[in-house]
């Protein structure tokens, strides 16, 4: 148990001076523990077991006395899921001058997968488009001067470093790369690794994992929720199969990556002189999974008709590839932990003698692990009137290994969200660091993301990387992220994990009591992008 943590709280509200409620060290266990179990094989959206973990947490919001904020009065949202997955190794072979150039299964790519299309044959020409960013704010259209209609579009994986981090991260984003191909009549994209992508995420582990399962939801009608699938991705090339698809362009891939990971990040752009000829089978079902919503109700007649959301994502990736004789991707820090702690701050609300003015929704979500989907269920079709949400406030695998000094916080510093955290920071001797790892493109990788595209304010608070924070990170990603060894035999420190849970609810309620409803900064880019409050200065 940390010490004296909530007077963090103090400094945001005189109500609260006589509350002394702090984090339960052995109700987060009791929580982590139970959601990473073996016997939760993993959590994955759409199992038993996941459905299992969803009534856990219904039952704990039962406990705590949250109004049901499902459907159908429950704390159930159903999530219609489609799921989809390559079903066999596919085929890439380059044509170029009569010449056919056969691409290895696992060595030079991976195939795509399609939840639109059971069996794709394509054979069109090559256009190479470089990072496929079209960002007019930031001067730079990768598709100008190029006619991709009826054409398979090469595109580098990520986004040029030129551009601002959390900017970065949505134009290297894939549902935005394929919105653009599609809208200018591409018929496929090709992807290609970039040495930072090899860096960030090694071609041989997506190797192992390239049957991965993923998901969208389905609309009313059945059909699949798919933005620019007329573009599909139909295969990643490593760096070998860059090698060999780059070969004759002058310079070959070598002068393309010196010019893509330069400070421009602007390759040569062109028609490429040959073709493609690709061939993918894809395995498509359909499934159900939950959203799991609580709310706590505010105590002011007028502004409890507006919402904060804080979200946190209930599934994991389930069965994986086997390491030392396991194959539970248990979860525990991704996300049993983030589950964990959502618990504890609804549990803090309900310990607070002076009740939160606006309504604080908790939201555990599906299928994060498969797209952000649960979440952007939610975000498209909520439970409670879309207008009425004016916030979240993400929980997404804190990496609790060793003592916090501080944190990431994601969009915070994009609308009067960033003060809050500032100051529940300050109160606590926490202190808000820049993004270490902007080659991650995190800002688009959780689920506050989703509630971002709807125009609503949103903070995803990461464990930073002071004191032992940056090894742990590193020693984390490279041996148990994704893979079976997250489970409780890591040393977690519950400390840091209580210390977690004060800030985030300490956050939350500032939120929650502020005279005004968050709002965008004027002009912010993605305030702007997404129309939301504030973002036009009105």
């Amino acid at each position: 148990m940390i010490r004296s943590v909530f007077p963090a709280l103090l400094l945001l509200s005189a109500p609260v001076a006589a509350e002394t409620w702090q984090p339960d060290e052995a109700a987060m266990r009791g929580h982590v523990g139970f959601l990473a179990s073996d016997e939760m094989k993993g959590r994955e959206a759409g199992t038993p077991e996941y459905d299992i973990a969803a009534r856990y947490v219904a039952a704990q919001f039962e406990t705590m006395g949250l109004k049901p904020a499902g459907a159908k009065g429950s704390y159930i949202q159903p999530v219609p899921l489609v799921t989809f997955r390559a079903a066999e190794q596919g085929s890439v072979k380059l044509i170029s001058g009569g010449k056919e150039t056969v691409l290895e299964f696992g060595v030079d790519y991976l195939p795509g997968a399609n939840p639109l299309m059971p069996w794709q044959n394509l054979d069109a020409p090559l256009v190479f488009a470089g990072f496929g960013v079209v960002a007019p704010k930031f001067k730079r259209d990768d598709y100008a001067g190029l006619d991709v209609k009826g054409k398979i579009v090469v595109l580098l994986a990520g986004a040029p470093s030129s551009l601002p981090t959390e900017e970065r991260a949505h134009y290297g984003n894939g549902i935005s790369k394929r919105q653009l191909a599609a809208a200018r009549g591409a018929v496929g994209i090709i992807t290609v690794d970039t040495p930072t992508r090899e860096k960030v995420s090694p071609f041989a582990r997506r190797a192992r994992n390239w049957r991965y399962l993923g998901a969208t939801w389905a609309h009313s009608n059945g059909t699949p929720d798919f933005p620019g699938g007329t573009a599909p991705g139909l295969a990643s090339l490593s760096l070998a199969g860059a090698k060999k698809l780059f070969a004759a362009l002058p310079g070959g891939a070598d002068a393309v990556f010196v010019a893509s990971e330069g400070k421009a990040g602007n390759p040569k752009r062109m028609a490429m002189p040959m073709s493609a000829r690709v061939s993918l089978k894809t395995e498509i079902n359909r499934a159900m999974s939950s959203n799991v919503a609580g709310m706590l109700e505010g105590s002011d007649p007028v502004l409890k008709n507006e919402v904060v959301v804080l979200s946190g994502h209930l599934d994991h990736t389930g069965i994986c590839p086997e390491v030392k004789g396991d194959r539970i991707c248990n979860g525990a820090m991704d996300n049993a932990m983030g589950i964990a702690s959502m618990i504890e701050v609804a549990h803090g609300f309900k310990h607070l003698k002076a009740k939160p003015k606006r309504s604080i929704l908790f939201l555990a979500v599906t299928a994060e692990e498969k797209g952000l989907v649960g979440a952007d269920y939610f975000a498209q079709n909520p439970t409670l009137p879309k207008a009425s949400l004016v916030g979240n406030v993400n929980l997404d695998m804190p990496i609790v290994t060793y003592e916090l000094k501080d944190v990431v916080a994601f969009g915070a510093e994009r609308s009067s969200i960033g003060p809050a955290v500032a100051r529940a920071g300050a109160s606590m001797g926490i202190a808000l660091v820049p993004d270490p790892q902007p080659e991650q493109g995190i800002f688009t990788r959780s689920d506050h993301y989703r509630f971002v595209q709807q125009g609503i304010p949103a903070v995803f608070l990461v464990t930073g990387p002071g004191g032992e924070g940056a090894a742990a990170t590193a020693v984390f990603e490279k041996n148990h992220y994704h893979q079976p060894s997250d489970d409780m035999s890591l040393p977690f420190n519950w400390g840091a994990a209580t210390k977690f849970v004060a800030l985030n609810l300490a956050v939350a309620r500032d939120l929650a009591d502020a005279p005004e409803r968050p709002r965008w900064n004027k002009g912010d880019f993605f305030g702007t992008l997404y129309n939301g409050y504030g973002a036009t200065g009105k």
